[in-house]
């Protein structure tokens, strides 16, 4: 039986007089994999990085595991489980892939640092040969596979990921799309952001489609994959 880790109700998210996102509703099960699509600028990262506080919801609720942390600190989020490898990687260039890895642990400690680590190094080969590496150094795509290994040294039970494939060559998105869904499988919760549609829908259980900051359509990813509006929107009619 599953349970849901994370609800957002009629959520209203403003930028000054600006309103980013209107009565925004969605739920996620835990270990399910759920995918936010939309155009450039339709609320999708904003959405996310509301679940953190930043900005903070102006109505509306967000509920993690029932429990309403629509006004908690961001430290409190993490540190109850919740990661998010955010848009842009905003790895720290200057550290090692070994440092920060070990700085995705500070919301629960280093107790596991060194196995989790391990666990890093098998999910992601190229961050082991890395290891001692300065991340300005990387490569976009080890910069990103880094950006999310360093969100799951916190054990999170739900990971937040903000743009994955941004920027990165195809050959790149499909090896990150294919440890996603490897982490799927583990049973990981994931709720992913992403403006590449066909990537997002095929690795979801369900998805929603964003249009100027409300929710316009959900649907499973397969549903919505045979959608011809949001084939004709998103997937170039394909």
């Amino acid at each position: 039986m599953t349970s849901t880790i994370l609800e957002l109700k009629e959520l209203d998210v403003h930028y000054g007089p600006i309103q980013a996102l209107k009565k925004v509703s969605l739920h996620i099960e835990e270990g399910e994999t759920v995918s936010l699509i939309g155009s450039n600028g339709a609320g999708k990262s904003t959405l996310l990085m509301s679940i953190f506080g930043q900005p903070r919801a102006s109505g509306g609720q967000i509920l993690y595991r029932g429990v309403d942390i629509t006004q908690k600190s961001s430290h409190y989020i993490a540190s109850n489980g919740i990661a998010q490898s955010p848009e842009g990687r905003r790895v720290f260039p200057d550290m090692t892939v070994e440092e920060n890895l070990l700085m995705g642990t500070i919301p629960i400690g280093d107790k596991h640092a060194s196995e989790d680590m391990q666990r890093m190094f098998e999910l992601f080969p190229r961050l082991k040969e890395r290891r001692t590496q300065r991340a300005m150094t990387m490569s976009g795509g080890e910069q990103q596979m880094l950006a999310i290994a360093r969100a799951l040294m916190s054990r999170p039970k739900l990971l937040l990921l903000d743009e994955p494939s941004l920027g990165l060559a195809p050959i790149v998105v499909k090896q990150i799309f294919a440890t996603l869904r490897e982490l799927a499988k583990t049973g990981m919760t994931i709720f992913l952001v992403e403006q590449n549609a066909n990537h997002a829908l095929r690795l979801s259980d369900r998805a929603y489609v964003m249009v100027n900051g409300e929710i316009r359509l959900t649907g499973t990813g397969k549903d919505l994959l045979s959608n011809e509006e949001v084939r004709n929107a998103y997937l170039g009619g394909h």
